[in-house]
């Protein structure tokens, strides 16, 4: 199934010593050079990894942040839980993170976090993924040391990029970033061609906080004496539609390198503003619902020609990392079809991070490969209505049977 294109029964895949894609087609029709390793995998479909659109891998394991529907609770409490692990326990948690990743058929993921973990635990087991670094500082004083901390990060983790993996910055949300540090960060990104992910009208507390100075987040803003939104030291400039997008695009971070990540409470207004940024979004349909935003106007995205990846977000959210599950939500939600559905977690997933060559099976990508179970070798048939497509969809982790990743097996059932 290389979702461009139609699935090829009886296909084959011949992978390169560098991990690409030679050809694909009919197994007849596939070159089978001497002395080259072959496998067949029956009762199966071949299709691309999934690319998970937005994780945390180094919050696995949280699973006691509380009740995630109370949302600023919630928030509390994962900085309370993130505060009390060590470095150790973080690196753990990503590698965990990420082999559970593989065993669901992921092979791509965006992943936002500042222990550093992720990128770590991508270049010592082999994985790919873009690694956007948080950034927080809800003050305007303290744009400086939090960019300090941030360029003194980036340096230590460029030594764990390569083809495979990519970092980025994120300036993790309109409640825990002020106005000169979005704008400081995206100046920073503009000059060292750094992607950019940012949480993005997730909330309604969020979206009181940024049009009216009321509210949870603004509360705790006043408590610690910050200066709410509306004060000169965060925006120079009034803006007149007070909106977490029309406030981002205030301080010049929307544009093509920009993942915005949720964008549930959103109007037909900022939906023109993203699109006239070209912002990519990161839908999280399961993870809305269990923090009760809402729903994302996914149908409304898609129609303006936004480029949309499915996420999981993280565990300390949802039990499991379940990508296909968050692929029938999207699909229920949009109105869409299977095809559709399936690109939103493999090519179109790939595009919404900045990735041109996973997310399909073509001659040129990554052989990053995932094999799932479509019939019962023993019954001979797993009747799916709908055919091979429907059957992939419906799909679960326990369906998996091999995960590749540049041609190399990174996980087996």
């Amino acid at each position: 199934m290389p979702v461009e294109g139609e699935p090829i029964s009886g296909g084959a895949i011949l992978i390169g010593h560098d991990g690409r894609v030679l050809a694909l087609g009919p197994e007849s029709e596939v070159p089978h050079p001497a002395g080259i390793a072959s496998e067949q995998v029956p009762d199966a479909a071949l299709l691309p990894g999934l690319v998970n659109a937005h994780t945390h891998l180094e919050l696995t394991g949280l699973s006691d942040a509380g009740d995630p529907a109370d949302f600023p609770r919630w928030i509390r409490r994962v900085r309370e839980l993130k505060e009390r692990r060590t470095l150790e326990e973080y690196r753990a948690a990503a590698r965990s993170g990420l082999t559970a990743c593989w065993r669901a058929g992921v092979s791509t993921v965006a992943d936002t976090g500042d222990s550093g973990a992720v990128v770590e635990a991508l270049a010592e087991l082999g994985g790919r993924g873009v690694v956007y670094q948080e950034v927080f500082g809800p003050h305007p004083d303290q744009v400086r040391p939090s960019l300090e901390l941030l360029e003194r990060t980036l340096d230590r983790l460029s030594q764990f990029t390569s083809d495979r993996v990519r970092l980025g910055v994120s300036p993790h949300a309109p409640y825990t970033v002020s106005g000169p540090l979005y704008r400081a960060v995206a100046d920073l990104a503009d000059r060292d061609d750094l992607p950019v992910a940012v949480h993005l009208a997730e909330s309604r507390a969020e979206s009181d906080l940024i049009g009216s100075g009321t509210g949870p987040f603004a509360d705790a803003w006043q408590a610690r004496r910050i200066p709410l939104p509306d004060d000169p030291r965060h925006l120079d400039r009034p803006f007149p539609v007070r909106t977490p997008v029309r406030w981002l695009e205030a301080q010049g971070v929307l544009g093509p390198e920009t993942l915005g990540i949720h964008l549930v409470q959103v109007d037909p207004g900022d939906i023109a503003v993203l699109a006239r940024h070209d912002v990519a979004v990161a839908h999280c349909p399961l993870s809305n619902a269990a923090h009760r935003h809402g729903e994302a106007p996914l149908a409304e995205l898609l129609a303006a020609g936004l480029r949309v990846g499915v996420g999981t977000d993280s565990t300390a959210s949802l039990e499991t990392m379940d990508l296909m599950a968050e692929a029938r939500a999207a699909r229920t939600l949009a109105g869409l079809n299977a095809p559709q559905a399936l690109r939103l977690v493999t090519l179109e997933a790939a595009l919404a991070i900045g990735l041109t060559d996973v997310g399909l099976i073509a001659p040129g990508a990554w052989a990053d490969l995932i094999a799932i179970r479509v019939e019962d070798g023993r019954k001979r048939s797993k009747p799916v209505e709908g055919g091979v497509l429907e059957a992939v969809l419906a799909s679960t982790p326990g369906d998996v049977l091999v995960t590749w990743i540049g041609g190399k097996e990174v996980y087996r059932a």
